[in-house]
C-alpha cells in the first residue's frame, strides 16, 4: 500500500467518519482511481471506524509548512 498526495486527496470529501467498506463504496462512486481503492482494501479491517484521511495515512501533510518551503529564506 502506498499514498501519494493525489491519491489522498480523493477522500478529502469522503463521509468522515467511515469504515473501510464506507471508504471503498466512496471511493468507487466518486470515481477513484483504482490506486486509491486498491490501498483501501489492502488495509487490515478489524471493524475500525476511521475518523479522517490521517487514520490510514499517518504522514498526511496537513499544514501549509508540509508543501512549501520557507519563501523568507530566499
Amino acid at each position: 500500500m502506498y499514498w501519494t498526495l493525489e491519491l489522498a486527496t480523493k477522500l478529502e470529501d469522503a463521509p468522515w467518519p467511515a469504515t473501510k467498506d464506507e471508504l471503498i463504496d466512496y471511493a468507487v462512486r466518486s470515481g477513484a482511481p483504482l490506486e486509491v481503492i486498491e490501498n483501501l482494501q489492502e488495509i487490515e479491517d478489524e471493524g475500525d471506524t476511521y475518523e479522517s484521511i490521517d487514520d490510514i495515512w499517518p504522514d498526511y501533510p496537513n499544514t501549509d509548512e508540509d508543501f512549501f518551503y520557507n519563501e523568507d529564506e530566499y
